[in-house]
């Protein structure tokens, strides 16, 4: 029997022993199948990642087309809703108290003195409980009224002064409004940064979301400049991972330099129309003729270790030509070379273009007719000079710039005509400047006359310069011509720059520009 039971034992052991192993084998195919699963969802996590990078780089432009880019007038205008009287349990009426009667004792024994003595007493305790209560209650409902009137006085205070303010407010708003379809240079430009800020709250990660921008009212022109972000951060290098069972590693297939490359170069070009259509779209009245739109990166000469900030993509153009482009159906780069962009031979390796209008050179310090603080000042006035000084200014200053300068006879509107040469092998060559005291904005003529001279010289490179600035269709003559149009904010800039002239440009009352030649 012993015997037996030892066997059974033996028995029983052998069988917890193999159901311990199958468990524990479950158990371990399913551990290696959890990493399993985990190893892939990282993996499939990690392409969904770089796919969405790459569809947000390819629809920069399309997707910002499909936002909305406007100022909402309406909603400014609309007047906000104020804080409602809330009075909490103060509304709600204290009960008022009633007098409870006690008992009459039965007409049978109610005669009797001892039970009509106990029943006028109980009637006495009652009144004055009862007398008490509404006494207590007239205080508890006058403290209620008081407080609903302290509340109520509070209220039309709070709500009276921010009526005030919403008044103010919309006031300041119309204001706005009214300087803005007027054209006044600081509230236009203040709309345009109004939008290049809510543009950086659209761009993917990674990108810097950095710009300034200037309307020079005098040529109905905005110039924005902006940063792109660098290549390696802006591009994936990865083009898919997958997970190797065998190693238990993620492995990366490489994205193809060239497809890189091209990508890159597409989102240079994507941001720039990204940036004209932005503007544009908000230009409600109609104060751009013309948009400069630079884009620059700021990054690390691996050579040199010396921090750079090479141009990579420059653009001039109007209205006229934007409105015409269909942006959803381009192709960004074909499209800047439609609107005769200078775009980096090679994005990705920093390949520089040269600006077609600097920024700094738009010199906040025009000042206009109307500033009437600005007379305040000791800079030397241009529209002060004679004009014989003015010619010579306008020849001392390209004279530092490098020229060998010979004034010519001045011609009959008033302009400086000055023949020069630039000494450069290579680039050099002959050059004819032009500049012209002007109020009113130069118009296409005297852009004409000046190819006109330069053909007549054999000129390789023309420049004019005005005090004022140019309208769309001078703009539109000189593009792609070697001809260089520089306003009274530039010419500032490059007095101070290579002159070290301070000076600034007031248009007496009595001014009137010169006729021209023609």
């Amino acid at each position: 029997m012993a015997q037996n039971y030892a066997v059974q034992a033996e028995r029983d052991r052998a069988r917890a022993a193999r159901e311990y192993e199958r468990e524990m084998a479950r158990l371990d195919k399913e551990k290696k199948q959890d990493h399993l699963e985990s190893r892939t969802r990282e993996v499939a996590a990690r392409n969904d990642r770089l796919d969405r990078r790459i569809w947000e780089l390819e629809h920069l432009l399309a997707a910002r087309i499909k936002q909305p880019i406007k100022v909402d007038f309406k909603k400014m205008l609309t007047e906000r809703e104020y804080p409602r009287l809330s009075l909490g349990g103060l509304e709600l009426p204290i009960t008022k108290p009633h007098m409870v009667f006690p008992d009459r004792p039965n007409p049978l024994v109610g005669w009797l003195p001892w039970v009509a003595a106990g029943y006028r007493k109980r009637f006495e305790e009652a009144r004055s409980k009862f007398q008490l209560e509404e006494a207590d209650y007239a205080r508890k409902d006058e403290t209620r009224l008081a407080e609903i009137v302290k509340k109520r006085g509070e209220h039309d205070r709070i709500v009276a002064e921010l009526k005030a303010a919403e008044n103010e407010r919309i006031a300041a708003v119309k204001n706005w409004m009214a300087d803005l379809e007027r054209g006044a240079p600081d509230v236009t430009q203040e709309l345009f940064e109004r939008i290049q800020k809510e543009s950086f709250q659209h761009l993917p990660a990674g990108f810097k979301g950095n710009g300034k921008l200037v309307y020079v009212a005098e040529s109905k022109q905005l110039v924005v400049e902006f940063d792109l972000p660098e290549f390696d951060d802006a591009v994936p290098d990865v083009k898919v991972c997958k997970y190797v069972k065998a190693t238990d590693s993620i492995a990366e297939t490489a994205r193809p330099e060239a497809q890189r490359r091209a990508l890159y170069t597409s989102v240079v070009a994507q941001m720039v129309i990204r940036v004209l259509h932005e503007m544009f779209s908000v230009d409600y009245y109609g104060h751009i003729e013309s948009i400069v739109v630079n884009g620059f990166v700021d990054t690390i000469d691996r050579g040199s270790g010396r921090s750079i900030r090479p141009c990579l993509v420059t653009v001039r153009t109007t209205r006229e030509i934007f409105e015409g482009l269909d942006l959803t159906q381009v192709d960004p780069v074909a499209c800047l070379r439609t609107l005769n962009a200078s775009l980096s031979r090679s994005p990705a390796e920093l390949a520089p273009v040269r600006p077609i209008l600097e920024f700094n050179m738009v010199d906040p310090r025009f000042i206009e007719e109307r500033d009437v603080i600005s007379t305040l000042d000791h800079r030397a006035n241009l529209m002060d000079l004679t004009p014989s000084d003015f010619e010579s200014l306008i020849t001392n200053l390209f004279e530092k710039m490098g020229l060998e300068t010979k004034l010519t006879q001045a011609s009959r509107d008033g302009g400086v005509d000055c023949v020069a040469y630039d000494p450069r092998p290579i680039f050099g060559g002959k050059v004819v400047i032009q500049a012209k005291r002007y109020k009113n904005t130069v118009g296409v003529s005297a852009v004409r006359d000046l190819f006109g001279t330069m053909q007549n010289e054999g000129a390789s490179k023309g420049i004019l310069v005005t005090t004022s600035g140019y309208g769309k269709a001078a703009f539109d003559f000189a593009n792609n011509k070697p001809i260089e149009l520089l306003s009274g904010s530039n010419l500032l800039f490059l007095l101070e720059q290579h002159a070290g002239i301070t000076a600034k440009i007031v248009m007496p009352d009595d001014w009137k520009d010169p006729v021209s030649d023609s």
